[in-house]
C-alpha cells in the first residue's frame, strides 16, 4: 500500500466569507478598543459605546466572567500590559491571541485550506473552549483573591 500525502480538503467560499468576516470583525475590536478610553476603575469602559452598566455586577455586586474585557483590551492595545492584567487576565491573554488568529484567518482565506490543521473545526472549537474556560478561571480567581497583582 502506498502511502498519500496528506492534503488538506479545500475550503468553500461560505467559509472562506465567513473566515474574512471574522477576521475584519477581530480587527474593529481591536481599533474600537484603541478608540475608547480606558476606565481607570478596571471595569465599565464599554458604557462609552452605550451599554448599560453590566447587569450581572448590578444585582449580585460581584464581577461577571467579562467584567474588565473592554478595559482590558482598552489598556492591551495602548501597551500597558499591566493595568490591562488588572482589568481582566483573560482579555489580556485574549487580546494578543486576536491579533495572532487575524494573520492567521486571513491567510486560511487567502489559500484557501486552514494553514496547519486538517479542518478549521479543532482550533476553532478549542478557541471557543479556551476563551470560556480562560474566562472562568479568571473570574474564579478574581473572586476567591480579588484582583489579581
Amino acid at each position: 500500500m502506498i502511502s498519500q500525502p496528506f492534503e488538506r480538503p479545500r475550503l468553500g467560499w461560505p467559509t472562506r466569507c465567513s473566515l474574512a468576516a471574522l477576521a475584519i470583525g477581530l480587527v474593529v475590536v481591536l481599533l474600537v478598543a484603541r478608540w475608547l478610553e480606558p476606565d481607570v476603575r478596571g471595569f465599565g469602559t464599554h458604557t462609552q459605546l452605550g451599554l448599560p452598566p453590566c447587569a450581572f455586577a448590578t444585582v449580585t455586586g460581584h464581577p461577571c466572567p467579562t467584567c474588565g474585557m473592554t478595559t482590558s483590551f482598552a489598556w492591551f492595545v495602548r501597551g500597558r500590559f499591566h493595568p490591562s492584567w488588572r482589568a481582566n487576565p483573560a482579555g489580556s491573554l485574549l487580546a494578543p491571541a486576536c491579533m495572532v488568529l487575524i494573520p492567521w484567518l486571513v491567510a486560511c482565506v487567502v489559500w484557501g485550506r486552514p494553514l496547519g490543521f486538517r479542518s478549521l473545526e479543532p482550533p476553532l472549537i478549542g478557541l471557543v473552549v479556551a476563551t470560556v474556560a480562560l474566562s472562568l478561571f479568571s473570574w474564579t480567581l478574581r473572586m476567591f483573591l480579588g484582583r489579581v497583582l
